[in-house]
């Protein structure tokens, strides 16, 4: 059933939207959060389990040092308070894909707490997002629904469970309510989650693919009544896997929230499920409170509480914030703060100082990926850093335009070549014969058979009409494929003219 949804200007003139997002994070640690069990994305299904990730009885857990470490280093990164003393409880539930039938997690006693991210966005305003904790927990296994046509469990013939991932380390960001963002509350949402896994990116405790699914969000979206003070019921659209995504679907439910309350109904709290194909968000189970899940402290492990030594030889680790690194290359590049704001809002600081390490100059990196490479990203509705094409073969596109070896036109052919899936840059342009023609003997002939069908011009290049060269350049490109030197072509036809 197609959801009725309220035009977005409406929206913001009768209500106010109140925004929370819950983030997590997958660590990249070598083992899972209590067992010895490896974290390696992609192996075959059910084969890095054990005992305790399984939650047969009598097995027991053991806490992960570097996950315990990686969640100190993000909570200072976000400014949080360390709690001297915390420890873990059973998060109690049944799903199929939790084995334990409780996930240990942390409720009243979180590792980070009370700290705060700031935010910047498209037009350079900051704004400071409230985070209300940062605590440790295990990932659940995957489930896959077969047999039907949306991938999820209504209609599906059987699911698959594949508990590889059930116990890998999470980490689960939370915000304060987010509260005055009006219209650019979607903006803020994408802007945040941006900045967050720019952080944690720079920490080297996850990969943050959220592709892959190490770094999800959560999207709890309520609206009031302008003026008034009082929350609306939330819902909480689960696991939404990109960028964009976030974006879409925190407009989308205001839009959907604003319909059924305008037409008098009353908002269901529940989670819902984003479609990446329309942008829609579609109900899916009633959301529980806190009391359901019947939290109580974890028997099997220890309290943690970590010294104020410990705590500050991991804040000596932190490195430099991706603002004031931004804000370093915005000087060494010489960028103005438009072009600074388009690498961010693109996606493309990482990916063009890459560029830049594997040898590029600054500006053609620059260049290929806020413009050729962004389009190639939006036309199949992707994030850049996704597109199937590395700093490196940017790189070598680039050092093969800078030795005369290929056009930028020619290049475009090479980096689309890379983008279907064809090789390296170099492969590419074997196989498609893409080298530009440098030979003289070639180029001659071709600027002689250009001149002869083109008398005129030639005559009015005699004249001394030398801007009536670009005619003949381009008779020369078309018959050679784009694969001619332009420049020495126009050199050859001024000879050739007597110019």
């Amino acid at each position: 059933m197609t959801a009725t949804l309220l035009d977005y200007d409406e929206v913001l003139e009768r209500f106010d939207p109140v925004l929370g997002l819950e983030v997590h994070v997958e660590l990249s640690t070598a083992t899972k959060m209590f067992c010895g069990c490896s974290t390696a994305f992609g192996a075959e299904p059910n084969t890095q389990v054990c005992p305790v990730c399984l939650g047969l009885p009598g097995s027991l857990p053991v806490v992960n040092g570097a996950g315990v470490e990686s969640a100190i280093r993000i909570g200072l990164a976000l400014n949080c308070e360390i709690a001297d003393w915390c420890r873990f409880a059973r998060k109690n539930y049944f799903y199929p894909d939790q084995p334990k039938n409780f996930q240990t997690s942390q409720y009243d006693e979180p590792i980070c707490f009370d700290g705060y991210l700031d935010v910047e966005l498209s037009e350079g305003e900051i704004v400071r997002i409230g985070i209300e904790r940062a605590h440790m927990e295990e990932d659940t296994g995957k489930m896959l629904h077969v047999g039907g046509a949306t991938g999820r469990i209504h209609g599906a013939d059987h699911s698959l469970l594949d508990y590889n991932r059930s116990g890998v380390p999470l980490i689960e960001i939370v915000t304060k309510p987010i509260e005055g963002a009006g219209a650019r509350a979607p903006e803020v949402a994408r802007a945040y989650v941006t900045a967050l896994r720019d952080l944690v990116r720079s920490l080297g405790v996850s990969d943050v693919r959220m592709d892959q699914g190490s770094m999800r969000c959560d999207a709890n979206v309520s609206l009031r009544p302008l003026g008034t003070e009082t929350f609306g019921t939330r819902t909480e659209t689960k696991n939404v896997n990109s960028l964009r995504s976030v974006q879409r679907a925190v407009r989308f439910e205001m839009c959907r929230q604003a319909a059924v309350l305008t037409d008098g109904g009353e908002i269901v709290q529940e989670t819902r499920h984003f479609h990446e194909t329309d942008g829609s968000t579609t109900a899916g189970r009633r959301k529980e409170t806190s009391e359901d899940y019947r939290y109580f402290p974890e028997p099997d492990l220890v309290p943690i509480a970590p010294s104020h030594a410990w705590v500050e030889r991991l804040r000596a680790t932190l490195p430099e914030k991706p603002a004031e690194h931004r804000k370093r290359i915005q000087a060494d590049w010489k960028l103005s703060d438009e072009e600074l704001r388009d690498l961010v809002s693109a996606g493309a600081v990482e990916l063009v100082e890459a560029t830049v390490a594997a040898g590029a100059d600054s500006e053609a990196a620059r260049g290929w990926w806020v413009s050729y490479l962004l389009q190639q990203a939006n036309t199949r509705e992707i994030e850049l850093a996704e597109l199937p094409i590395t700093p490196e073969h940017v790189a070598r596109v680039i050092a093969l335009v800078a030795g005369g070896e290929l056009t930028t036109a020619l290049a475009r052919q090479v980096v689309d070549g890379v983008l279907a899936g064809e090789g390296e840059p170099d492969a590419v342009v074997e196989a498609r014969g893409l080298k530009v023609v440098s030979d003289d003997s070639a180029l001659t002939a071709a600027v002689d058979e250009a001149l002869a069908a083109q008398p005129d011009v030639a005559e009015k290049i005699r004249g001394g009409k030398v801007a009536a060269a670009g005619a003949i350049v381009g008779a020369v490109m078309k018959a050679t494929s784009g694969q001619a030197d332009a420049k020495r072509v126009r050199e050859l036809i001024l000879e050739r003219c007597g110019g």
